[in-house]
Protein backbone atom coordinates (compact mmCIF):
# COMPACT_ATOMS: atom_id res chain seq x y z
CA UNK A 1 0.00 0.00 0.00
CA UNK A 2 1.06 3.41 -1.03
CA UNK A 3 0.16 6.77 0.27
CA UNK A 4 1.44 9.54 -1.93
CA UNK A 5 0.63 13.44 -1.69
CA UNK A 6 -0.60 14.57 -5.81
CA UNK A 7 -1.33 18.32 -6.19
CA UNK A 8 -0.67 20.11 -10.03
CA UNK A 9 -0.21 23.67 -10.48
CA UNK A 10 1.93 26.63 -11.24
CA UNK A 11 4.69 27.25 -9.55
CA UNK A 12 5.12 30.87 -8.04
CA UNK A 13 7.61 33.22 -6.69
CA UNK A 14 7.23 36.65 -4.31
CA UNK A 15 10.06 38.50 -5.63
CA UNK A 16 9.55 41.34 -3.47
CA UNK A 17 8.74 39.36 -0.72
CA UNK A 18 11.86 36.40 -1.43
CA UNK A 19 9.73 33.50 -0.58
CA UNK A 20 8.51 30.44 -2.55
CA UNK A 21 4.62 30.52 -3.46
CA UNK A 22 2.66 27.35 -2.41
CA UNK A 23 4.06 24.50 -5.06
CA UNK A 24 2.42 21.43 -6.52
CA UNK A 25 3.45 17.83 -6.25
CA UNK A 26 5.17 16.13 -9.69
CA UNK A 27 3.35 13.18 -11.29
CA UNK A 28 3.96 10.06 -9.64
CA UNK A 29 5.53 8.02 -13.10
CA UNK A 30 8.62 10.95 -12.42
CA UNK A 31 9.52 9.26 -9.25
CA UNK A 32 9.24 5.85 -9.78
CA UNK A 33 11.39 6.24 -13.31
CA UNK A 34 14.20 7.59 -11.07
CA UNK A 35 14.35 5.30 -8.21
CA UNK A 36 14.17 2.53 -10.97
CA UNK A 37 17.06 3.97 -12.42
CA UNK A 38 19.39 4.06 -9.28
CA UNK A 39 18.02 0.63 -8.52
CA UNK A 40 19.56 -0.57 -11.43
CA UNK A 41 23.04 -2.83 -11.09
CA UNK A 42 24.60 -0.37 -13.29
CA UNK A 43 24.12 2.98 -11.34
CA UNK A 44 25.99 1.36 -8.66
CA UNK A 45 28.86 0.72 -11.39
CA UNK A 46 28.80 3.82 -11.95
CA UNK A 47 29.31 5.06 -8.72
CA UNK A 48 32.35 2.46 -8.60
CA UNK A 49 33.64 4.12 -11.57
CA UNK A 50 33.75 7.49 -10.42
CA UNK A 51 35.42 6.28 -7.23
CA UNK A 52 38.43 5.21 -9.87
CA UNK A 53 38.68 7.89 -11.17
CA UNK A 54 38.93 9.78 -7.49
CA UNK A 55 41.06 7.11 -6.83
CA UNK A 56 43.48 7.70 -9.57
CA UNK A 57 43.49 3.94 -10.75
CA UNK A 58 44.74 2.95 -14.01
CA UNK A 59 47.59 1.68 -15.65
CA UNK A 60 49.74 5.04 -15.32
CA UNK A 61 48.86 5.62 -11.85
CA UNK A 62 50.43 2.06 -10.37
CA UNK A 63 46.31 1.00 -9.75
CA UNK A 64 44.28 -1.45 -11.26
CA UNK A 65 44.19 -2.49 -14.16
CA UNK A 66 40.76 -0.46 -16.13
CA UNK A 67 38.55 -1.84 -18.21
CA UNK A 68 39.01 -2.95 -21.59
CA UNK A 69 39.21 -0.54 -24.30
CA UNK A 70 35.68 -0.78 -26.11
CA UNK A 71 35.98 -2.89 -29.65
CA UNK A 72 35.30 0.03 -32.48
CA UNK A 73 31.62 -0.78 -34.08
CA UNK A 74 33.07 -1.89 -37.31
CA UNK A 75 34.68 -4.76 -35.75
CA UNK A 76 31.65 -5.04 -33.15
CA UNK A 77 29.37 -5.38 -36.01
CA UNK A 78 31.20 -7.88 -38.15
CA UNK A 79 31.87 -10.04 -34.80
CA UNK A 80 29.10 -12.93 -35.05
CA UNK A 81 29.34 -13.82 -31.69
CA UNK A 82 28.09 -10.31 -30.37
CA UNK A 83 25.34 -9.63 -32.91
CA UNK A 84 23.74 -13.26 -34.00
CA UNK A 85 22.70 -12.90 -38.10
CA UNK A 86 19.35 -13.90 -38.51
CA UNK A 87 18.64 -16.04 -41.67
CA UNK A 88 15.61 -17.98 -43.08
CA UNK A 89 14.73 -21.32 -42.99
CA UNK A 90 12.26 -23.58 -44.83
CA UNK A 91 12.27 -26.68 -47.15
CA UNK A 92 10.62 -24.66 -49.97
CA UNK A 93 10.61 -21.23 -51.72
CA UNK A 94 7.17 -18.67 -52.05
CA UNK A 95 6.99 -19.02 -56.22
CA UNK A 96 4.38 -16.69 -56.36
CA UNK A 97 1.64 -14.73 -54.53
CA UNK A 98 -1.49 -13.87 -55.86
CA UNK A 99 -4.65 -12.16 -54.57
CA UNK A 100 -8.27 -12.70 -55.70
CA UNK A 101 -11.42 -11.17 -54.58
CA UNK A 102 -10.14 -7.43 -54.32
CA UNK A 103 -12.49 -5.12 -55.94
CA UNK A 104 -11.36 -1.50 -53.94
CA UNK A 105 -8.40 -1.74 -52.27
CA UNK A 106 -4.86 -2.88 -54.99
CA UNK A 107 -3.20 -5.83 -54.75
CA UNK A 108 0.05 -3.81 -53.85
CA UNK A 109 -1.86 -1.78 -51.10
CA UNK A 110 -2.76 -5.49 -49.98
CA UNK A 111 1.06 -7.04 -50.39
CA UNK A 112 2.17 -4.28 -48.00
CA UNK A 113 0.67 -5.54 -45.42
CA UNK A 114 1.87 -9.73 -45.97
CA UNK A 115 5.00 -11.21 -45.18
CA UNK A 116 4.80 -14.19 -47.21
CA UNK A 117 6.45 -12.64 -50.65
CA UNK A 118 7.80 -14.12 -53.73
CA UNK A 119 11.46 -15.62 -53.43
CA UNK A 120 11.04 -16.29 -49.49
CA UNK A 121 10.77 -19.30 -47.44
CA UNK A 122 7.27 -20.76 -47.54
CA UNK A 123 6.32 -20.89 -44.01
CA UNK A 124 2.77 -21.75 -42.33
CA UNK A 125 3.28 -19.96 -39.18
CA UNK A 126 3.85 -16.53 -41.54
CA UNK A 127 0.96 -17.64 -43.56
CA UNK A 128 -1.22 -17.37 -40.75
CA UNK A 129 -0.05 -14.24 -39.57
CA UNK A 130 -0.48 -12.64 -42.88
CA UNK A 131 -4.22 -13.71 -42.90
CA UNK A 132 -4.51 -11.91 -39.19
CA UNK A 133 -2.87 -8.82 -40.30
CA UNK A 134 -5.90 -8.57 -43.26
CA UNK A 135 -8.40 -8.98 -40.81
CA UNK A 136 -7.33 -6.34 -38.80
CA UNK A 137 -7.40 -3.75 -42.02
CA UNK A 138 -11.07 -3.57 -41.14
CA UNK A 139 -11.91 -4.21 -45.05
CA UNK A 140 -12.30 -7.60 -45.51
CA UNK A 141 -15.55 -10.04 -43.95
CA UNK A 142 -13.22 -13.10 -44.25
CA UNK A 143 -10.16 -13.88 -45.57
CA UNK A 144 -8.43 -17.45 -46.67
CA UNK A 145 -5.75 -19.09 -48.81
CA UNK A 146 -4.94 -21.61 -50.98
CA UNK A 147 -1.37 -23.56 -51.41
CA UNK A 148 -0.21 -25.37 -54.62
CA UNK A 149 3.44 -27.09 -54.21
CA UNK A 150 4.99 -27.41 -57.93
CA UNK A 151 8.51 -27.70 -59.16
CA UNK A 152 9.31 -23.91 -59.35
CA UNK A 153 8.38 -23.81 -55.18
CA UNK A 154 4.77 -23.33 -53.27
CA UNK A 155 2.01 -20.94 -54.96
CA UNK A 156 0.28 -18.54 -52.47
CA UNK A 157 -3.36 -17.54 -53.07
CA UNK A 158 -4.94 -15.05 -50.19
CA UNK A 159 -9.11 -15.12 -51.10
CA UNK A 160 -10.46 -12.32 -49.79
CA UNK A 161 -13.73 -10.83 -49.60
CA UNK A 162 -14.47 -6.87 -49.74
CA UNK A 163 -16.57 -5.62 -46.90
CA UNK A 164 -18.48 -2.80 -49.10
CA UNK A 165 -18.40 0.48 -48.22
CA UNK A 166 -20.84 3.39 -48.03
CA UNK A 167 -20.90 6.06 -50.53
CA UNK A 168 -23.42 8.35 -49.59
CA UNK A 169 -25.92 9.06 -46.28
CA UNK A 170 -28.73 11.00 -47.97
CA UNK A 171 -32.06 11.64 -45.25
CA UNK A 172 -35.69 12.55 -46.50
CA UNK A 173 -38.55 13.80 -44.92
CA UNK A 174 -37.07 15.91 -41.98
CA UNK A 175 -38.35 19.32 -41.93
CA UNK A 176 -37.16 20.35 -38.01
CA UNK A 177 -34.04 19.12 -38.05
CA UNK A 178 -31.19 19.78 -40.68
CA UNK A 179 -29.00 17.06 -42.44
CA UNK A 180 -25.79 17.81 -40.71
CA UNK A 181 -27.15 17.54 -37.24
CA UNK A 182 -28.75 14.08 -38.45
CA UNK A 183 -25.73 13.17 -39.97
CA UNK A 184 -23.70 13.47 -36.42
CA UNK A 185 -26.22 11.93 -34.72
CA UNK A 186 -26.27 8.99 -37.17
CA UNK A 187 -23.00 8.52 -37.08
CA UNK A 188 -22.45 7.16 -40.66
CA UNK A 189 -19.28 8.53 -42.71
CA UNK A 190 -18.49 7.77 -45.89
CA UNK A 191 -16.12 5.03 -46.68
CA UNK A 192 -17.39 3.57 -43.66
CA UNK A 193 -17.36 0.02 -44.13
CA UNK A 194 -21.22 -0.97 -44.69
CA UNK A 195 -23.55 -3.59 -42.54
CA UNK A 196 -26.73 -3.77 -41.72
CA UNK A 197 -26.37 -3.83 -38.02
CA UNK A 198 -24.57 0.04 -38.45
CA UNK A 199 -27.37 1.15 -40.16
CA UNK A 200 -29.92 0.30 -37.99
CA UNK A 201 -27.96 1.15 -34.93
CA UNK A 202 -27.78 4.59 -36.44
CA UNK A 203 -31.48 4.36 -36.70
CA UNK A 204 -31.94 4.06 -33.06
CA UNK A 205 -29.70 6.69 -32.50
CA UNK A 206 -31.68 9.41 -34.56
CA UNK A 207 -34.76 7.62 -32.91
CA UNK A 208 -33.82 8.34 -29.39
CA UNK A 209 -32.37 12.20 -30.50
CA UNK A 210 -36.11 12.79 -32.37
CA UNK A 211 -37.55 11.93 -28.88
CA UNK A 212 -35.48 13.48 -26.18
CA UNK A 213 -36.69 16.70 -28.35
CA UNK A 214 -40.17 15.93 -28.33
CA UNK A 215 -41.24 14.22 -31.25
CA UNK A 216 -42.44 10.89 -29.58
CA UNK A 217 -44.64 9.46 -32.32
CA UNK A 218 -41.37 9.78 -34.57
CA UNK A 219 -40.97 6.88 -37.40
CA UNK A 220 -38.04 6.10 -39.41
CA UNK A 221 -37.02 3.46 -42.36
CA UNK A 222 -33.53 2.58 -43.84
CA UNK A 223 -32.90 1.88 -47.21
CA UNK A 224 -29.58 0.81 -48.33
CA UNK A 225 -28.73 1.12 -52.30
CA UNK A 226 -30.59 3.04 -55.12
CA UNK A 227 -30.10 2.24 -58.39
CA UNK A 228 -26.63 2.10 -59.61
CA UNK A 229 -25.04 3.47 -55.92
CA UNK A 230 -25.32 0.00 -53.86
CA UNK A 231 -23.40 1.89 -51.12
CA UNK A 232 -26.06 4.35 -50.77
CA UNK A 233 -27.84 4.42 -47.23
CA UNK A 234 -31.34 6.76 -47.00
CA UNK A 235 -32.92 7.21 -44.11
CA UNK A 236 -36.76 8.19 -44.52
CA UNK A 237 -38.16 10.20 -41.21
CA UNK A 238 -41.84 11.00 -40.39
CA UNK A 239 -40.81 13.40 -37.70
CA UNK A 240 -44.51 13.84 -36.38
CA UNK A 241 -45.71 16.75 -34.29
CA UNK A 242 -43.37 18.17 -31.09
CA UNK A 243 -44.67 17.42 -28.07
CA UNK A 244 -45.47 19.34 -25.30
CA UNK A 245 -46.31 19.22 -21.53
CA UNK A 246 -49.92 21.02 -20.34
CA UNK A 247 -50.33 20.04 -17.50
CA UNK A 248 -49.05 17.81 -14.71
CA UNK A 249 -50.87 16.30 -11.66
CA UNK A 250 -50.17 13.80 -9.06
CA UNK A 251 -52.99 11.67 -7.51
CA UNK A 252 -53.78 8.66 -4.84
CA UNK A 253 -51.20 10.48 -2.44
CA UNK A 254 -51.89 11.14 0.82
CA UNK A 255 -48.86 11.03 2.44
CA UNK A 256 -46.85 13.47 0.40
CA UNK A 257 -48.39 16.69 -0.77
CA UNK A 258 -48.93 16.93 -5.00
CA UNK A 259 -46.29 19.95 -4.39
CA UNK A 260 -43.58 18.59 -3.12
CA UNK A 261 -43.46 15.70 -5.13
CA UNK A 262 -43.66 17.65 -8.84
CA UNK A 263 -40.70 19.05 -6.54
CA UNK A 264 -38.94 15.77 -7.32
CA UNK A 265 -39.89 15.05 -10.32
CA UNK A 266 -38.14 16.30 -13.27
CA UNK A 267 -40.31 17.18 -16.22
CA UNK A 268 -42.23 20.42 -15.97
CA UNK A 269 -45.23 21.87 -17.22
CA UNK A 270 -45.58 25.46 -18.72
CA UNK A 271 -44.37 28.56 -16.11
CA UNK A 272 -47.32 30.24 -15.15
CA UNK A 273 -48.63 30.27 -18.69
CA UNK A 274 -45.62 32.64 -19.49
CA UNK A 275 -43.13 30.18 -20.97
CA UNK A 276 -45.70 28.18 -22.62
CA UNK A 277 -43.34 27.04 -25.06
CA UNK A 278 -40.26 26.61 -22.71
CA UNK A 279 -38.50 23.82 -20.47
CA UNK A 280 -41.94 21.84 -21.36
CA UNK A 281 -40.76 19.22 -24.21
CA UNK A 282 -42.44 15.79 -23.73
CA UNK A 283 -39.04 13.65 -22.83
CA UNK A 284 -40.96 10.42 -22.48
CA UNK A 285 -38.04 8.76 -20.88
CA UNK A 286 -37.65 11.49 -18.42
CA UNK A 287 -41.46 11.09 -17.33
CA UNK A 288 -40.71 6.95 -17.17
CA UNK A 289 -37.83 8.08 -14.78
CA UNK A 290 -40.22 10.53 -13.00
CA UNK A 291 -42.25 7.09 -12.06
CA UNK A 292 -39.30 5.22 -10.49
CA UNK A 293 -38.10 8.66 -8.47
CA UNK A 294 -42.05 9.06 -7.17
CA UNK A 295 -41.65 4.92 -6.03
CA UNK A 296 -38.36 5.39 -4.83
CA UNK A 297 -39.36 8.01 -2.49
CA UNK A 298 -42.19 6.05 -0.63
CA UNK A 299 -39.74 2.85 -0.32
CA UNK A 300 -37.57 5.40 1.06
CA UNK A 301 -39.71 6.18 3.71
CA UNK A 302 -40.61 2.50 4.08
CA UNK A 303 -43.60 1.91 2.00
CA UNK A 304 -41.83 -0.92 0.34
CA UNK A 305 -45.27 -1.85 -1.87
CA UNK A 306 -46.02 1.10 -2.66
CA UNK A 307 -46.48 1.58 -6.87
CA UNK A 308 -46.78 4.38 -9.04
CA UNK A 309 -47.96 4.29 -12.65
CA UNK A 310 -49.14 7.35 -15.32
CA UNK A 311 -51.30 8.63 -17.68
CA UNK A 312 -51.05 10.12 -21.07
CA UNK A 313 -53.75 12.35 -22.50
CA UNK A 314 -53.16 14.32 -25.83
CA UNK A 315 -54.74 17.26 -27.63
CA UNK A 316 -56.63 17.06 -30.77
CA UNK A 317 -53.98 18.17 -32.64
CA UNK A 318 -51.30 15.89 -31.00
CA UNK A 319 -49.21 18.48 -30.14
CA UNK A 320 -49.52 19.20 -25.76
CA UNK A 321 -50.14 16.18 -23.06
CA UNK A 322 -51.26 16.08 -19.80
CA UNK A 323 -49.45 13.76 -17.43
CA UNK A 324 -51.16 12.36 -14.60
CA UNK A 325 -49.20 9.96 -12.15
CA UNK A 326 -50.94 7.60 -10.00
CA UNK A 327 -49.74 6.65 -6.56
CA UNK A 328 -50.60 3.67 -4.47
CA UNK A 329 -49.02 4.64 -1.30
CA UNK A 330 -49.61 1.11 0.50
CA UNK A 331 -48.67 0.65 4.39
CA UNK A 332 -45.54 1.42 5.78
CA UNK A 333 -43.34 -1.42 6.98
CA UNK A 334 -41.79 -2.31 10.83
CA UNK A 335 -38.58 -3.32 10.95
CA UNK A 336 -39.07 -7.39 12.68
CA UNK A 337 -35.34 -8.65 12.85
CA UNK A 338 -31.67 -6.61 11.73
CA UNK A 339 -29.28 -9.43 10.39
CA UNK A 340 -25.37 -9.32 9.73
CA UNK A 341 -23.88 -11.91 7.56
CA UNK A 342 -20.16 -12.31 6.62
CA UNK A 343 -18.21 -10.28 9.09
CA UNK A 344 -15.53 -12.52 10.59
CA UNK A 345 -13.02 -10.06 11.74
CA UNK A 346 -14.90 -8.07 13.27
CA UNK A 347 -17.35 -9.16 15.87
CA UNK A 348 -21.67 -8.66 15.39
CA UNK A 349 -21.49 -6.76 19.02
CA UNK A 350 -19.22 -3.92 17.96
CA UNK A 351 -20.87 -3.50 14.46
CA UNK A 352 -24.49 -3.68 16.07
CA UNK A 353 -23.92 -0.60 18.04
CA UNK A 354 -23.21 1.34 14.99
CA UNK A 355 -26.20 0.95 13.79
CA UNK A 356 -29.31 3.28 14.40
CA UNK A 357 -32.02 1.12 12.83
CA UNK A 358 -33.15 -1.67 15.20
CA UNK A 359 -35.85 -4.70 15.63
CA UNK A 360 -39.21 -2.52 16.09
CA UNK A 361 -38.27 0.00 13.81
CA UNK A 362 -40.11 2.30 11.24
CA UNK A 363 -38.32 1.37 7.74
CA UNK A 364 -36.65 4.34 6.62
CA UNK A 365 -33.96 4.34 3.78
CA UNK A 366 -32.21 7.54 4.84
CA UNK A 367 -31.24 6.00 8.16
CA UNK A 368 -30.65 2.67 6.06
CA UNK A 369 -28.05 4.55 3.92
CA UNK A 370 -26.35 6.30 7.23
CA UNK A 371 -26.69 2.58 8.94
CA UNK A 372 -24.26 0.74 5.85
CA UNK A 373 -21.87 3.71 5.58
CA UNK A 374 -20.89 3.23 9.27
CA UNK A 375 -20.21 0.14 8.79
CA UNK A 376 -18.25 0.60 5.87
CA UNK A 377 -16.08 3.49 7.34
CA UNK A 378 -15.49 1.09 11.05
CA UNK A 379 -13.96 -1.30 8.40
CA UNK A 380 -12.16 1.42 7.37
CA UNK A 381 -10.32 2.58 10.55
CA UNK A 382 -9.21 -1.14 10.96
CA UNK A 383 -7.55 -1.07 7.20
CA UNK A 384 -10.00 -3.20 5.28
CA UNK A 385 -10.50 -0.05 2.99
CA UNK A 386 -11.93 -2.26 0.58
CA UNK A 387 -15.10 -3.71 3.14
CA UNK A 388 -18.28 -3.82 0.99
CA UNK A 389 -21.82 -3.92 2.81
CA UNK A 390 -25.09 -4.72 0.66
CA UNK A 391 -28.66 -4.26 2.73
CA UNK A 392 -31.63 -6.61 1.84
CA UNK A 393 -34.69 -6.16 2.84
CA UNK A 394 -36.93 -9.89 2.88
CA UNK A 395 -40.81 -9.53 3.54
CA UNK A 396 -42.39 -12.05 6.14
CA UNK A 397 -45.45 -13.32 6.49
CA UNK A 398 -46.36 -11.09 8.95
CA UNK A 399 -48.36 -8.26 7.44
CA UNK A 400 -46.55 -5.21 7.04
CA UNK A 401 -42.55 -6.47 8.46
CA UNK A 402 -39.80 -7.02 6.79
CA UNK A 403 -35.98 -8.35 8.05
CA UNK A 404 -33.20 -6.25 7.37
CA UNK A 405 -30.11 -8.21 6.31
CA UNK A 406 -26.87 -6.85 6.01
CA UNK A 407 -24.21 -8.75 3.73
CA UNK A 408 -21.04 -7.96 4.47
CA UNK A 409 -17.73 -8.49 1.99
CA UNK A 410 -15.22 -7.77 4.31
CA UNK A 411 -11.72 -8.17 1.74
CA UNK A 412 -8.06 -8.08 3.08
CA UNK A 413 -6.68 -5.67 5.56
CA UNK A 414 -4.24 -3.39 4.42
CA UNK A 415 -0.95 -1.92 5.85
CA UNK A 416 1.18 0.99 4.80
CA UNK A 417 4.01 0.30 3.07
CA UNK A 418 5.47 3.37 1.60
CA UNK A 419 4.88 7.48 2.63
CA UNK A 420 6.23 9.43 -0.52
CA UNK A 421 5.30 13.20 -0.94
CA UNK A 422 6.19 14.46 -4.49
CA UNK A 423 6.37 18.58 -5.35
CA UNK A 424 6.44 20.07 -8.00
CA UNK A 425 8.08 23.04 -8.88
CA UNK A 426 11.13 23.82 -6.89
CA UNK A 427 11.89 20.95 -3.92
CA UNK A 428 12.17 22.06 -0.08
CA UNK A 429 12.91 19.72 2.20
CA UNK A 430 11.54 21.56 5.33
CA UNK A 431 8.42 21.82 3.45
CA UNK A 432 8.43 17.69 2.64
CA UNK A 433 9.30 17.07 6.87
CA UNK A 434 5.87 19.80 7.75
CA UNK A 435 3.30 17.56 5.24
CA UNK A 436 4.67 14.11 6.89
CA UNK A 437 4.46 15.28 10.26
CA UNK A 438 0.60 16.32 9.11
CA UNK A 439 0.01 12.62 8.97
CA UNK A 440 -0.64 10.48 11.77
CA UNK A 441 0.30 7.65 10.23
CA UNK A 442 3.51 5.55 9.76
CA UNK A 443 4.58 3.46 7.46
CA UNK A 444 3.74 -0.23 9.19
CA UNK A 445 0.96 1.06 10.28
CA UNK A 446 -2.94 -0.42 9.20
CA UNK A 447 -4.50 2.05 7.23
CA UNK A 448 -7.15 4.24 9.19
CA UNK A 449 -9.53 5.63 7.17
CA UNK A 450 -10.73 8.58 9.92
CA UNK A 451 -6.36 9.51 10.17
CA UNK A 452 -6.75 9.50 6.00
CA UNK A 453 -9.44 12.28 5.83
CA UNK A 454 -8.13 14.42 8.92
CA UNK A 455 -4.50 14.52 6.96
CA UNK A 456 -6.47 15.51 4.04
CA UNK A 457 -8.37 18.16 6.31
CA UNK A 458 -4.73 19.60 7.58
CA UNK A 459 -3.13 19.81 3.73
CA UNK A 460 -5.80 21.27 2.75
CA UNK A 461 -6.03 24.06 5.57
CA UNK A 462 -2.73 24.41 5.01
CA UNK A 463 -0.68 26.85 3.24
CA UNK A 464 2.16 24.84 1.64
CA UNK A 465 0.52 24.18 -1.34
CA UNK A 466 -1.64 25.62 -3.82
CA UNK A 467 -5.55 25.52 -2.96
CA UNK A 468 -6.94 27.81 -5.99
CA UNK A 469 -9.24 24.97 -8.62
CA UNK A 470 -8.16 27.71 -10.79
CA UNK A 471 -4.59 27.34 -10.65
CA UNK A 472 -4.26 23.52 -9.96
CA UNK A 473 -5.60 20.79 -8.45
CA UNK A 474 -6.00 20.83 -4.59
CA UNK A 475 -3.56 19.27 -2.29
CA UNK A 476 -4.55 15.27 -1.52
CA UNK A 477 -3.36 11.80 -0.40
CA UNK A 478 -4.12 9.02 -3.03
CA UNK A 479 -3.89 5.71 -1.63
CA UNK A 480 -2.14 3.07 -4.19
CA UNK A 481 -2.91 -0.66 -3.30
CA UNK A 482 -0.37 -2.69 -4.18
CA UNK A 483 -0.82 -6.54 -4.38
CA UNK A 484 0.59 -7.80 -1.37
CA UNK A 485 -1.97 -7.42 0.94
CA UNK A 486 -1.17 -8.15 4.98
Amino acid sequence: MTLRFTTHGRHQRDHRAGQSAPVATAPLILALIAGLAFSLPAAAQMGGGMGGMGGGGGPQSGGPAGPAERPKFRDHVHNQDALPIGREHGDKVVSSVRIVGNRTLSEHEILQKMQTKKGRFFSREVLLGDVHRLNEMRSFDHVTFKTKETDAGVDVSFIVHERPLITAVAFHGNNRVNDRDLKGRAGLEVKDPLSEFSVESARRRLIDYYKGEGFNQVAITTTIGYKDKPGMVIFRINEGPKERINSIRVIGNTLLSEARLKKLIKSRGPFLKLGYYTFNVADMTKIDRDVDILAATYHNLGYLTATVGRRISYSEDGKWIDVTFVVNEGNRFKINSVQLIGNQFVTEDSLRQRLELKAGDMFDGTILKRDVGEIVYGYGELGFIYADVQPKTVMRDEENTVDLVYQIEEGDRWKIGEIRVNIEGEPHLMRETVMLNMLEMREGDFIDRRLLEIGRRRMSNSQLLETNPQIADPPDIIVDPREDAF
